[in-house]
């Protein structure tokens, strides 16, 4: 899929200095600063000491040190001054003194004297649990997190709850990340807190859902999210958190589905935001037909999320539907320009910030593409003409389509070619644009070629040299084809998709089908969910001989991606089985959404089926 479709759709820094002569010294990050959320401070804030002269010059020495460079001597006279008022601030500037200076242990150790001083800081309770984080401790961070929560009123333990996973973002050992959050958080997810809100237990199974996932326990996190979602508070961080899940525990999909189905319990805009999501992670998991209709619901429901509209018609366009997809692009611009640009880019909800310029880019190239599946090459091009950068690649790419449609394939790869190498990226993106285009109409030999030059430039590219591969099985060159996906495999030992295109080809080939079924599963185990791999464990099933498994993996992969060639699959399964009605069904469906695929055409005509 091209970038701009997909845009639609130091722990302990080396180094230390020590704070104190002949101190232990333990790196720790200057950005170790603790942020308290407001509605988890302590409620009664610390009268401070009046600071008298004498006090005013220790502390005016300590600066002085400190500027000078003298960390370990500034460090002691700031400890000592706020031993004395049993001043916050004070021990906060020790603790930012041995910080600077790559001292942990130190730092600890002011942190220890503030909450013996303040025993009700919560501050100074947030400020150990980090610290321990940081200095690998993590088992220690029991005590002060059971601190920290019985600080807090009950009216917002949930909140601070919440809070807590985020204070161990930086851990190295999630394990015992888990095991601590554990000790402190059952007693209240379990209800064993006397007269606690039942808001605190779904916070307390969410957080350690989040910690068990990421110590790499996607069962017991599962586990957990259903706990909190039967304590019957049926919230979006419950639904957000099995969002999280879906790409490793499939069954946490019901969770999702349950909150979306339930009698609404908070805002329309809340429940639109947690759908976004969800069809988000679908349409990464290519279940496009899925999201669809979640990305609909949300632009009916909560049409200010203006960038639902754009992701639905990048959707729409990989279902084949470009008239629909139209109707989605024209809204999604007819809301950038109603909202003007400085509303439009903050209404943006992606960590990669875009310019609306930019967003307004990715609409016109997906409105071209629109309008290429139905054949209108020159309202493509007025689409296309639209675009800011006209010598992007993504356009002269999709310039270059337009001209091998009409017959004008030289002309289309001379556009490409044509395009400034700025940087080694921009000439690599040339070649697999060129080769893409090659592929779209079959020039299998031409752009096997030019992937063999690309790889001879690029050495080891995982991409290119999945894409030769690619070519070299439209060939029929198999040694060649497996050598190269072999070669992926070890490169990138995690890409699903070679492992799956090795197994697939085996299996549509009749051939080592016990390892073809193996390869394929690995990619499913890799990537759960995907339709295309489900797909291809589908075949493999069936040339084994086991139809009903065989079906059960086909229908799922069909009802997430209507592709047609899953549809091709499906229905030669139905056949063979002896559901002629339904095969011919699921055919005609494919074939008025895309008639030219050569898999449903060969299929088709194999079998001798006419629709």
């Amino acid at each position: 899929m091209p970038d701009y479709r997909l845009a639609a759709l130091t722990l302990l820094a080396g180094g230390s200095l020590a704070v104190c002569a002949h101190a232990q010294t333990v790196p720790v990050p200057p950005s170790l600063m603790p942020q308290t959320p407001p509605e988890v401070r302590s409620a009664e804030p610390v009268d401070n000491s009046s600071i008298d002269a004498q006090l005013f010059y220790q502390l005016l020495v300590g600066e002085i040190e400190l500027g000078q460079g003298e960390a370990g001597s500034s460090y002691q006279v700031l400890l000592d001054a706020a031993r004395k008022t049993r001043d916050e601030r004070l021990f906060r500037r020790a603790t930012d003194v041995a910080l600077q200076a790559q001292a942990g242990e130190q730092a600890l150790a002011a942190v220890r004297a503030w909450r013996v001083a303040v025993p009700s800081s919560i501050d100074a309770q947030l400020y150990e649990v980090k610290l321990l984080v940081a200095l690998g401790r993590g088992a220690e961070t029991v005590e002060p997190l059971r601190a920290t929560l019985g600080s807090v009123l009950p009216s917002q333990r949930a909140a601070a709850i919440a809070s807590l996973p985020a204070h161990f973002a930086r851990s190295t050992d999630r394990k015992a990340t888990a095991q601590a959050l554990e000790q402190v958080l059952l007693p209240y997810a379990e209800g064993r807190v006397v007269d606690e809100p039942s808001a605190s237990a779904v916070a307390a199974w969410v957080a350690l859902g989040r910690s068990r996932l990421a110590a790499g326990e996607p069962q017991r996190a599962l586990d957990a999210a259903r706990r909190a979602q039967a304590s019957g508070v049926n919230g979006e961080a419950v639904a957000l958190l099995a969002i999280e899940l879906m790409p490793v525990q499939a069954q946490a999909e019901e969770v999702v589905t349950t909150y979306l189905a339930a009698a609404p319990a908070g805002s329309a805009t809340t429940r639109s935001a947690v759908r976004l999501v969800y069809a988000r992670a679908l349409a990464v998991g290519q279940r496009y037909a899925d999201a669809a209709p979640q990305l609909e619901a949300v632009t009916r429901d909560a049409p200010q999320f203006i960038d639902a509209w754009l992701t639905l018609g990048a959707l729409r366009l990989e279902l084949k539907r470009p008239a629909e997809a139209e109707v989605a692009l024209r809204e999604y611009l007819t809301r950038i320009e109603s909202a003007g640009e400085p509303a439009a880019a903050a209404e943006l909800q992606d960590e990669d910030a875009v310019t609306p310029t930019q967003r307004k880019t990715q609409a016109y190239l997906l409105l071209a593409q629109a309008a290429e599946q139905r054949r209108d090459f020159k309202t493509a091009e007025d689409w296309l003409s639209k675009v800011e950068s006209p010598q992007a690649l993504a356009v002269q790419s999709r310039r270059a389509s337009l001209l091998a449609q009409q017959g004008k394939l030289d002309e289309g790869r001379a556009l490409i070619r044509k395009l400034p190498e700025r940087t080694p990226d921009d000439a690599r993106g040339k070649l697999l644009a060129e080769a893409q285009l090659l592929r779209d109409h079959k020039q299998w030999d031409a752009a096997l070629r030019v992937l063999a030059d690309a790889n001879q430039r690029y050495r080891d590219d995982s991409d290119l040299l999945y894409e030769q591969a690619m070519m070299a099985e439209k060939l029929d060159r198999l040694a060649d084809m497996e050598q190269l996906l072999r070669r992926v495999i070890a490169l990138k030992p995690q890409q699903a998709q070679a492992y799956n295109a090795l197994g697939y080809s085996l299996a549509d080939r009749n051939q080592r089908l016990s390892e073809a079924r193996q390869l394929i599963a690995k990619a499913v185990e890799l990537a759960p969910g995907d339709p295309f791999l489900l797909d291809s464990l589908g075949w493999v099933e069936y040339r084994l001989g086991s139809s009903e498994q065989a079906l059960r993996w086909l229908r799922q992969a069909y009802r997430a991606r209507p592709d047609a060639e899953i549809a091709a699959h499906l229905g030669e399964v139905l056949w063979v089985a002896g559901e002629r009605d339904e095969a011919r069904r699921v055919w005609a469906e494919a074939r008025a959404r895309d008639a030219g695929n050569d898999v449903l055409k060969e299929t088709l005509a194999r079998l001798k089926v006419e629709l």
